[in-house]
């Protein structure tokens, strides 16, 4: 599996999918909200979203860590 198919797998999810000692991918809903343009300092309106979050395992965590 490559890092697009896995990407692609993980927008598919609606709940939490796990990786034993490798870590867990969710899918996080961002509510929409009011932002600024830094540029110009207007206020603009961020829709709302769709996001993947990944939690490290603990195994995982571990080899980085030695």
């Amino acid at each position: 599996m490559t890092k697009a198919d896995l990407i692609e797998e993980v927008s598919k999810l609606s709940s939490l999918t796990k990786m034993r000692g490798f870590g867990s991918f969710r899918i996080r809903h961002r509510n929409s909200r009011k932002g600024r343009n830094p540029k110009t300092g207007d206020s603009v309106s961020v829709p709302e979203k769709r996001v993947p979050f990944f939690k490290v395992g603990k195994r995982l965590r571990e080899l980085v860590n030695t």
